[in-house]
């Protein structure tokens, strides 16, 4: 609260020359004394005269001694002191209000920098300790999936960072739901305070407020009765204002993170182009097992096994990951879905579980693109003893989700993937051969060779075959 020292007042050179100059115009003693009886200006006399009170806002500052004349120079002095008042009180506000815009550009500043919930919450509750008195401070958001606000930040006295509190329950609740802040300088009395671990005597709330609503509130308390003001609900909904937009942009921040890390799981086994469309979808993509014509690619390492005893462990499983690494790239760009991997061996399918036009010209191209790969790769140890041999088929198969209700693969079975596999295990290194299926839907895009009506295990009769020419 501002005050006015009478003794500096009157010492001020204007005032004091033209207080002067009045007592000299009315001719008469006149005596000038502060609150304390302390005379300020003239003289003590025994005159009995009056006494007439200086005053400010009701409050009496000081008095005048002398004639009824002297009325008029308290009068005049109690004007100047208003006028002294205004001025500091001015000032001040100006010097608060200074400060306060200060502080939330800094606020501003420190908030835009971070990121994440836990981040910026807490860096809410520090500024705001530091911006009003307060024991306690903490930021509740509301779950969307319990309904029910949470403390995420707290500082203060033993904070039980399990609160939860539904709508329209205790204080906080009923803030979320109305949406103004208030203070609660009686919180003892209030109706709606619900009594806690940590007991407090008077608060402050106010809500986390965006434009999508409200999602969650700030509080901020007193274990002691505190007077708090309509200058601190001020300042405090201001800071309120910008920690809910810089929370819910931490939050969106976090979401589109989730939604990286679950688009980058699932790309490790479907094409990207499969993964955006589940993401995109607006309905349900469908997994149960249905009948669907797939094209379906087995890709082996020839004599893998005796390869691997030429090199200690760890170097196979290293040149391994490379070569898994460079083989789904290449699946991946034609549209394929990487089935699984046994052991060395990969299968891959096209045509789930989205469809993909020419999934067989597709699967050639993939197979063709495979070897070439491979011969281009960095590391000759692979160059030269990663020979694969590939066979593809195409044709109506059961695809989805199979298995038993505690472990299910995304999957294909029937006989176009027996027969494929069987074509794979009948080529040598370098080698592509196909289904007659997949060459009919492709030998105007490709060079074959017909190698014949083939036996292989698992049917009875024989499957015409051909080999996809390359170089």
């Amino acid at each position: 609260m501002v005050r006015i020292n009478l003794k500096k007042l009157i010492s001020h050179k204007d005032l004091r020359a033209v207080v002067e100059g009045a007592i000299a115009a009315l001719d008469a003693p006149i005596s000038i004394r502060n609150a304390e009886g302390v005379i300020l200006l003239g003289t003590d006399s025994n005159i009995g005269l009056n006494t007439y009170p200086i005053y400010l806002n009701g409050d009496e500052i000081g008095w005048v001694k002398g004639t009824e004349k002297a009325a008029f120079i308290a009068d005049l002095i109690g004007y100047a002191a208003r006028t002294d008042l205004d001025k500091r009180t001015l000032a001040i506000d100006t010097l608060d209000k200074y400060e306060e815009v200060n502080f939330l550009y800094d606020f501003s500043g420190k908030i835009s920098t971070a990121l994440g919930v836990s981040e910026v919450s807490q860096l809410v509750v520090t500024e705001a300790k530091k911006l009003i008195d307060a024991t306690n401070v903490s930021v509740m958001l509301l779950n969307e999936r319990t309904g029910k606000l949470e403390i995420i930040s707290a500082r203060g006295k033993e904070y039980n960072r399990k609160t939860e509190i539904g709508p329209n329950i205790g204080i906080a609740g009923h803030i979320l739901v109305s949406g103004n802040a208030e203070i609660v300088n009686d919180v003892l009395s209030d109706p709606r305070y619900v009594l806690g671990e940590n007991q407090i005597r008077s608060m402050i709330c106010a809500p986390l407020t965006t434009q999508n609503g409200t999602i969650g509130v700030i509080n901020l308390s007193n274990s002691e009765p505190f007077n708090y003001t309509s200058q601190d609900l001020k300042l405090f909904t201001a800071l309120a204002s910008q920690a809910a937009a810089a929370i819910e942009n931490a939050l969106l921040h976090e979401h589109k993170l989730q939604e990286e890390r679950i688009k980058s799981n699932l790309e490790r086994y479907l094409s990207p182009h499969v993964v955006q469309a589940a993401i995109e979808a607006k309905g349900d993509i469908s997994l149960n097992p249905t009948k669907r014509n797939l094209t379906i690619l087995f890709s082996d390492i020839r004599d893998f096994t005796t390869k691997c005893e030429e090199l200690p462990a760890e170097k196979i499983v290293m040149y391994l990951n490379e070569y898994f690494t460079q083989m789904v790239d290449v699946i991946f760009s034609q549209q394929g879905t990487v089935n699984k991997f046994v052991g060395d061996m990969i299968v891959a399918m096209f045509g789930a579980p989205s469809e993909v036009t020419d999934r067989e010209k597709r699967a050639i191209q993939t197979a063709i693109d495979m070897q070439r790969r491979i011969e281009r790769m960095s590391v000759p140890w692979i160059r030269d003893n990663f020979l694969t041999g590939i066979g593809i088929s195409s044709g109506e198969v059961v695809v989805g989700n199979i298995g038993s209700p505690r472990h299910m693969d995304y999957t294909a079975v029937g006989d176009v993937v027996n027969t494929a596999a069987r074509l794979q295990s009948l080529a040598k290194g370098r080698q592509i051969l196909v289904s007659d299926s997949v060459y009919c839907a492709t030998k105007d895009f490709f060079e074959f060779r017909e190698i014949g009506s083939v036996i292989v295990k698992g049917k009875k009769q024989a499957v015409t075959t051909f080999e996809v020419i390359y170089q």
